[in-house]
């Protein structure tokens, strides 16, 4: 269990210390002051990343890329700061309370480089959830001062022959009395080599079923050489600089102190762990595609074309907004996944897999849009826009990991039918603090995390925040518009439950139809929508100017309708013009695109 601490001045933090840029909030409390002080000591300690003498920037991180090696002296910065410490609890002394946090810090690394901050030290976040969630107070104690002396972990699922169907694996680690005889491969694993400890997910049962595999936590220090050896490295075209290897292990001993959780939990495991992970990843993921905007901002302010700016060209500027506008919709799920962690633990298995499946999606689909603004500028690798092309490569690497497109996918479906007939019109809707970033969270309890969904609040947050938008009129001028759009999903929603109900058995097992994964879809995206709409709603009265405008929902849920293929109604207020405003405001003001309005160095 993780207790909440996040009110606790953090070492070297001035608690005192204001936002740079107030948000507009009602009130902010001690623990948002913090966690801003934060995020803003390692935006400056990495510094300006378009400043080239900065041995941290862009021209440093690319030259490293080309080398296929993540850049030292980074390295040695991010260990100055303590980032390892953000992924131990609170109660072992870290300062992990909570998964909205951790996004948040990390992406002012993502920002930079996908391969540092994965290769650094997400990876060892990765492998020790599952030690937190299992593991005795022993290994829990052990892993965490691993990791907050500079240590690593790695995470072994994959095998190449069975990819993210890791129940399937054939690496075994079968119990001989005392202990283990570890036997097989694991590939294409980050830090394989760099890595002091492994968390392995191991058959420990020759018969196959639900209760077949385990996992280990294994201190590489104590196998013996002869048994065990590093695979050679696998070079990559995104996040070329981690070190991507695997393992070969010949009847290499294990002592029994190694098992993680109960003899035959490690599905189990592996499956509470991903409710965490697969939230917490694509939230810090976001900034890599904060950076190819700006980047992309950046050429179409300074380019001439046709004697005027490539940003004064209708199809630039919509391009632009719209790439914007979808790292809002990707924000606003994000906040409320990783805030179901603790909130709806109940029902954080698909609100998981949701956005581990869609905000990758609509990043890779921004970047490659803005691709398109950036013209020839794209396909090169250094210089003023060669970040843009690394971004690029990287986001697709870190949207696979231990769970692709496919595997997210198929958790989702299986859990629809039910969903869909008790909870979607039927549930309670999510509490207000679902979607308030500002407000703190309850402890993080594992221990409640549900392999299945028991019901679908944000689905129902939809259905009660239509009433609400009907009953109040808010929305100002862009209030039809805005109604309308929220009503297209709530239908959507009716026509999905009508579907999923009638479901039928095949298409809720491995062999799901084709249909079925469309079906999947469409329900990621009524709950994108859902958390736009609520995420505005709880800016009302007091919150940020910016996201308190309905102007920014109402695009956001137009692009949401538009990928449903439902219609879309004509709007009073040109928000591209708008939207466009705020997008070089922030460019200019040099702050985050995303919820946050974070200041940034450079």
């Amino acid at each position: 269990m993780l207790k909440d601490n996040s009110s606790s001045p953090q070492p070297g933090l001035d608690p005192d210390a204001a936002p740079a840029r107030p948000a507009g909030l009602r009130s902010v409390d001690p623990a948002e002051v913090a966690i801003q002080a934060r995020v803003a000591e390692l935006e400056q300690l990495l510094g300006d990343p378009r400043d080239p003498d900065n041995p941290f920037g862009h021209d440093a991180l690319l030259a490293a890329d080309d080398r296929s090696e993540l850049l030292p002296s980074a390295e040695d910065a991010l260990t100055g700061f303590g980032l390892n410490h953000e992924f131990v609890p609170v109660e072992l002394g870290g300062r992990l309370a909570r998964v909205d946090t951790l996004a948040r810090v990390l992406r002012p690394v993502f920002r930079r480089d996908a391969s540092l901050a994965l290769g650094y030290g997400v990876t060892s976040f990765l492998a020790a959830v599952a030690v937190w969630a299992a593991g005795t107070p022993e290994q829990r104690r052990w892993t965490a001062d691993l990791l907050m002396g500079g240590g690593r972990l790695a995470i072994a699922y994959h095998e190449l022959a069975h990819g993210n169907d890791f129940v399937r694996n054939e690496f075994t680690a079968l119990p001989d009395g005392t202990g283990f005889r570890l036997d097989g491969r694991k590939e294409v694993i980050n830090n394989a080599g760099r890595a002091e400890a492994l968390v392995l997910f191991s058959r420990t049962a020759k018969e196959a079923g639900a209760r077949s595999h385990s996992v280990l936590l294994v201190d590489k220090s104590v196998l013996p050489a002869d048994r065990f050896e590093h695979l050679p490295r696998y070079r990559t075209v995104g996040v070329k600089g981690c070190e991507i290897g695997g393992f070969h292990f010949r009847d290499c001993p294990l002592p029994g102190d190694a098992l993680v959780g109960g003899l035959g939990e490690g599905v189990e495991i592996a499956l509470r762990s991903f409710q965490i992970t697969r939230s917490a990843i694509p939230a810090m993921v976001l900034a890599g595609a904060d950076t190819a905007l700006r980047t992309v901002v950046g050429f179409a302010v300074d380019r001439q074309l046709y004697g005027r700016s490539v940003l004064e060209i209708p199809h630039a500027r919509s391009t632009v907004a719209g790439a914007f506008t979808d790292l809002l919709i990707c924000d606003s799920l994000a906040l409320a996944a990783t805030r179901a962690v603790h909130l709806l633990p109940g029902q954080t298995s698909v609100y998981a897999a949701v956005v581990k499946y869609l905000v990758p999606k609509f990043l890779q689909d921004a970047t490659y849009d803005l691709s398109i603004v950036l013209g020839a500028n794209f396909y090169v690798r250094n210089g003023e826009y060669g970040i843009f092309q690394k971004h690029v490569r990287d986001l697709p690497m870190t949207s696979l990991g231990h769970a692709g497109t496919a595997a997210c996918q198929a958790t989702i479906i299986p859990q629809l039918p039910r969903l869909a007939r008790k909870s979607w019109f039927a549930g309670e809707p999510a509490p207000a603090s679902l979607f308030r970033s500002w407000e703190g969270l309850p402890p993080l309890d594992t221990s409640r995390l549900s392999l299945a969904a028991d019901g679908d609040a944000l689905a129902a947050s939809l259905v009660t925040g239509y009433d609400w938008l009907r009953a109040t009129g808010s929305g100002g001028t862009d209030a039809a518009a805005l109604i309308e759009l929220v009503r297209s999903l709530v239908e959507e929603l009716r026509e999905l439950q009508g579907e999923c109900t009638e479901m039928p058995p095949e298409d809720r097992t491995v062999l799901a139809s084709p249909h079925a994964y469309a079906l999947a879809d469409r329900y990621a995206l009524v709950l994108a929508g859902s958390a736009v709409l609520n995420v505005w709603r709880e800016q009302l009265g007091g919150g940020s100017p910016f996201l308190a405008d309905p102007a920014w929902p109402t695009a956001a849920l137009a692009r949401i309708a538009r990928r449903l293929g439902l219609p879309v109604p004509e709007r009073t207020r040109d928000e591209v013009d708008w939207l466009l405003g705020e997008v070089l405001d922030r460019y200019h003001g040099e702050r985050s695109y995303d919820l946050y309005d974070s200041p940034l160095a450079g």
